[in-house]
Parts: structure tokens; C-alpha cells; sequence
């Protein structure tokens, strides 16, 4: 069979780059124990990073230490890429739609509030309690680094969540510092840094050129802000906020093509630069600029931030004074307690109050082993600590709370991930149907409610699923009315580069209440899938061509089918087509026959 065992060519987002993320991961890891040796070989350590660096202009200057340096200046960069990731999710990404965000982004709130009210009760008598802003956040580098070590059984939907966590968690994290842990404000600066920001956000209506000016704008906005008294890695947020995002335009996409064509047709410097100028307009400048800082963030900003901050000095006495600290138990109990118990409470609260649900999946257990590694709360946490507090033997005392709470948070992840794939796994892996079939959703022929069920996944473009369909309407008149049968999409792009297309202009074809009409000349035409054809189709079944196109290339349509995918990777399916018998995966052949008798061994 051509396509049973052929793994999908792309298995979706929810996996992508964790070879990337647990190297940088452990890049950090490396800089956080180099910086700690060297903390504790001698007096070098703090020397180094006190030494003086100074810019100036005529009769203006600022000077910044290299600790400033790093903490004021190229963190910017890291909250730039932060601040990118959010507007990039509130706009077309998960948190645009509200029953897919509403479990993680409560669970989110509870995980910034929980840890800040439970430091609050250990860190009472401390004298320190402004510092609960160190217990908020997670560090979403470590986050899905610690997900990569781990590797838990089936992790994409656990990933989704802690990511779509993470982001609600960083716009917590961002509005603490902007409004907690900012004080001596001065108005002049800040209205600099406000004039920059508006023509920031005018420069998208110039034709070329707009790199070069949201660069040296924002160089304005971050000296704005740090001579205003505003923490100047807001400034990295606040660029990023305004910078553009939007799906690629179908006519932008065309255009590459048509420039590509011109250019191969008579190739010269002028087609060349035409045709790359367009390639990088279809893509959103957030898009683009995410991927390109994503390196230099992961290998370079944040281990050189490691080295500079987590060089605490782990001496009997440093040791002796965090252990009878209510500082270091209050930043451990906050970042190893608070967040597991307020993320996966939350979680519990509200998947039983309807308000949301939780992935197919995805269990209260994962939940609570992911919230348990939330507590690794580094980056962020140890940016606070020198925000927060002044005293230095105290600012020893709180990055001792927060390594001591990170190796905690770890442990008792892996510690209750590892415990669930031994004692509750997936049994086997995709034996039984994740997401019940449900006609409010589901696409199917039949009764709703009959008895049998018989859900298939398959691919337009797949020719042994276009021979399995001939077979159900054999399967449906044997069974009449007591079977339904329903679709749920596999597109292979790997093997059809058509597949993932083909399904989406099915959907389109399914919001104008013509799915099953377009499906059969999907497989009348199974070798005509390009784009034009889909249009075609539409055209001759008398559906609103411009409806459908705008539908085809919605995100509504895109999520639906990526919901189908991604349960198929939950359930290890990556062969079409894959049949469920009233909930369980059915083995071997699936000619009317055989389907037939499987239905007939599973009757009520």
C-alpha cells in the first residue's frame, strides 16, 4: 500500500525545532554553571562585570556598567522577541481563539498569582517583599528545553499548552515590571520615547526602506525610556507591539511566482532583487524578524545573560544565610509550589465549569507535570532580583531561591511526566479514537445518533482513499440507518503535495453547505489539485467564488484542519486511509468485505 507506514513529510508545529530549543537550552545550562565557577574562583566575577563602558555626544554621555549592559541593553533583544511572539499569537495565532486560549490563559493568571501570594505569606518577615515580581514568570527557554530532555510520551498538545501559557504569562510578567518596578519617572524622555513609537507605527505605509528606520527608531525608544527611568527592555516590548503581523496575502504569494518566472525567463541583477524584495514582503516583518533573532537569542543574548547574573557565591556562609532565609524559601515555595498548584488548580476549575476544555489527550496529569516545570522561572526572575532588591547579600539569597527552584521544578516534572507514561500511557498508542466522533463537529453521512460508528482518516490526493470511499457507500446500504460514517482530515503532504490545500477547500466548500458535492469531484479530479482547479470546482458548483477563496485561506479553516492532524499525531496515524470501528482503530484491509464484518463483531 502506498501510503499505510509513510510518515507524514511535516507533523505539524507542536514538535518543531526541539533539537533547536534543548540546545539552546543546555547552552544556558552551561553559562549558568560557568557563571557560578566563576563566581567562585575569586573576586574576578564581580570586577568583570562592574567595569564601565560610556557613550556620548558633544556634552551628553550615559554610562552603563557591562551587568547594566547586558540587563538594560541586550535584553531588550530577548523582550523584542518576547514582545514579537505575543502580538504575533493575539493577532493570528492561539490566542485568538477563545475556547482553544481560555484554559491556558486562565491557568496563566493563576500562575502568576498563586506564587506571588504564597512568597508574599513565607517572605513576610524578609523585609524584601517587594521582590514577589521574581516568583511570576517562567522561563519559556528552559520551558520547552526541559520539554526536549524529557521527551514525554505524545508532548505536542502539552507543548501548545505551556507555550500558550507561557505567552499570557510573559504579558504578566512584562506589565509587572512596566508598572511595579518602575519608579523616578521623567516626563521628557518618556514623550521622546512615545514620538518615536507613532512614527514607528507610521513607517509600515512607506513603500522600501523600513528597515533601516524601525532600527534607529527604536534605538530612540530604548534611550527614551532608560533616561525616563523606565526599564529600558520595555522598549524591546513596545517596538515589538507595534511592528506588523498578517498571513501571507494570496497576491503577494503570486507575485514571487510571477517574478520568479520573469527572472528565469531572462535572469539579470534587476528581476533578481525584484523577485527576492517580493519574497520577503509576502512574509510579515514580525514573522520575519522572529525567525531571524530566534539564533542569536537562544545562542548568544541569553547565555551571555546566564553569565552575567546567575554567579551567585556558593560559599558555607552564602549557603548557611539563604537556608535560614524566608527570602530563599519564599522564591522556592513561590516558583516550585505556587506554580503547580495555581496553573493545574486553575485548570481543574475551569475545565469543570465548561467555560473550556482541554485538548484531545491531554489529561489533568500532563497538566500538573507541565505546570510543575513552569516553576523554572530563571531568566526573567533573576532580571527581577536586580531590579527589585538593592542589598546585595539579600540579592544572593534570592538567585540561590531561584537556581534552587529551577533544579526543584525540573525534577518534579520529569518526576510526574515520567511516573504518567509508566503507569497511565496510551494504550497502545492510537488503539482507541482521542476525540469522540461528536456530529456537531464531525463531517458525516448518516444519523447522527445511530449505533455504529465508522470514522475515517484520509487524503484527497491519497488513491487508496478514494478507492476506501467507493467502499463506504457499500458499507452505509448494508447498515442503513443504523451506521454513520464520518470524515476527519490526514492530508500527507510528504507523499501529496497537494493534500493540505485540497482539504481546506473542502472545508470552504462545507461553509457553504456544499461539502460532500465539492468532495466528489475532489476525487474525480484527484490529479488536478492546484489551486486554479480548487477555484474551478467551486466556480462550477455555483458557490461564491470570492467567499470561498477568503474561507479556503482563513485561519478558521486552517485550524480546523490542523485539529485533525494534530489528533492523528496524538494517536500515532500516519497512514491513510485509518479506519476507527466505533471507536477503535480497525487493522487491516478495508474493502466493504472486511469493514463490513468489523462492524458486524462490534454491534451493540
Amino acid at each position: 500500500m502506498d501510503d499505510q507506514g509513510i510518515r507524514r513529510g511535516r507533523l505539524r508545529g507542536a514538535l518543531a525545532g526541539a533539537e533547536t530549543e534543548q540546545a539552546g537550552a543546555l547552552l544556558l545550562l552551561a553559562a549558568t554553571l560557568a557563571a557560578i565557577l566563576w563566581a567562585n574562583l575569586g573576586s574576578g566575577y564581580d570586577a568583570f562585570w562592574a567595569t564601565e563602558t560610556r557613550i556620548g555626544v558633544g556634552d551628553w554621555s550615559m554610562g552603563l556598567d557591562l551587568y547594566h549592559l547586558v540587563n538594560d541593553a541586550l535584553m531588550a533583544f530577548f523582550f523584542f522577541a518576547v514582545g514579537l511572539e505575543v502580538k504575533r499569537e493575539l493577532t493570528i495565532g492561539e490566542l485568538t481563539d477563545r475556547s482553544r486560549a481560555v484554559v491556558p490563559a486562565a491557568a496563566a493568571v493563576a500562575g502568576l498569582v498563586v506564587p506571588a501570594l504564597i512568597f508574599l505569606l513565607v517572605a513576610r518577615d524578609s523585609g524584601q517583599a517587594q521582590a514577589w515580581g521574581v516568583v511570576i514568570s517562567t522561563d519559556t527557554a528552559f520551558l520547552v528545553g526541559a520539554l526536549a530532555v524529557i521527551r514525554p510520551a505524545h508532548p505536542s498538545r502539552l507543548r501548545i499548552f505551556l507555550l500558550t501559557l507561557a505567552v499570557v504569562d510573559d504579558i504578566g510578567a512584562l506589565g509587572a515590571i512596566a508598572i511595579f518596578y518602575t519608579d523616578d519617572l521623567r516626563v521628557t524622555p518618556l514623550m521622546v520615547a512615545l514620538a518615536a513609537l507613532v512614527l514607528i507605527a507610521l513607517v509600515r505605509m512607506l513603500p522600501y526602506g523600513r528597515g533601516p528606520l524601525y532600527a534607529g527608531l527604536a534605538v530612540v525608544v530604548w534611550f527614551g525610556l532608560h533616561e525616563a527611568g523606565v526599564h529600558a527592555t520595555l522598549a524591546g516590548v513596545a517596538v515589538a507591539l507595534i511592528i506588523p503581523v498578517a498571513e501571507p496575502r494570496r497576491g503577494d504569494v503570486e507575485r514571487v511566482v510571477e517574478l520568479t518566472r520573469v527572472f528565469r525567463q531572462s535572469p539579470n541583477p534587476r528581476y533578481a532583487a525584484a523577485a527576492g524584495r517580493q519574497l520577503r514582503e509576502s512574509i510579515s516583518i514580525n514573522e520575519r524578524l522572529q525567525q531571524s533573532f530566534a539564533p542569536y537569542i537562544a545562542f548568544a543574548i541569553l547565555p551571555v545573560f546566564a553569565l552575567a547574573n546567575a554567579g551567585v557565591v556558593l560559599d558555607a556562609e552564602t549557603l548557611e544565610r539563604a537556608a535560614a532565609s524566608s527570602l530563599t524559601w519564599g522564591i522556592i515555595a513561590g516558583l516550585a509550589g505556587g506554580k503547580v498548584v495555581g496553573i493545574t488548580l486553575a485548570t481543574i476549575a475551569v475545565q469543570r465549569s465548561g467555560v473550556g476544555v482541554l485538548a484531545p489527550g491531554l489529561t489533568i496529569g500532563r497538566v500538573a507535570g507541565g505546570a510543575a516545570l513552569s516553576g523554572i522561572g530563571f531568566t526573567i526572575s533573576l532580571l527581577i532580583v536586580g531590579i527589585a532588591i538593592d542589598d546585595p547579600a539579600a540579592q544572593d539569597e534570592a538567585r540561590v531561591g531561584v537556581l534552587a527552584a529551577s533544579v526543584l521544578s525540573f525534577a518534579i516534572g520529569w518526576l510526574v511526566l515520567s511516573a504518567l507514561d509508566r503507569r497511565r500511557p496510551v494504550t497502545p498508542p492510537g488503539r482507541t479514537l482521542l476525540r469522540p466522533f461528536d456530529p456537531s463537529r464531525d463531517h458525516f453521512k448518516g444519523r447522527g445518533d445511530a449505533p455504529l460508528v465508522l470514522v475515517e482518516y484520509g487524503d484527497f490526493e491519497c488513491s487508496f482513499c478514494s478507492r476506501a470511499t467507493g467502499s463506504i457507500d457499500e458499507v452505509r446500504a448494508h447498515f442503513g440507518d443504523e451506521l454513520v460514517w464520518g470524515w476527519r482530515h490526514l492530508p500527507l503532504e510528504g507523499v501529496h503535495p497537494h493534500s493540505e490545500l485540497a482539504a481546506k477547500a473542502a472545508e470552504a466548500a462545507y461553509l457553504q453547505d456544499r461539502l460532500f458535492d465539492y468532495v466528489a469531484v475532489l476525487w474525480a479530479h484527484q490529479d488536478q489539485l492546484e489551486r486554479l482547479d480548487l477555484l474551478r470546482y467551486a466556480d462550477e458548483l455555483g458557490l461564491d467564488l470570492d467567499r470561498f477563496e477568503e474561507d479556503m485561506d482563513s485561519e478558521r479553516v486552517d485550524r480546523r484542519v490542523r485539529d485533525d492532524l494534530d489528533d492523528a499525531d496524538l494517536m500515532d496515524v500516519s497512514g491513510t486511509p485509518t479506519f476507527f470501528v466505533n471507536g477503535i482503530r480497525h487493522e487491516g484491509q478495508f474493502d466493504a468485505r472486511t469493514l463490513i464484518a468489523a462492524l458486524e463483531a462490534t454491534r451493540p
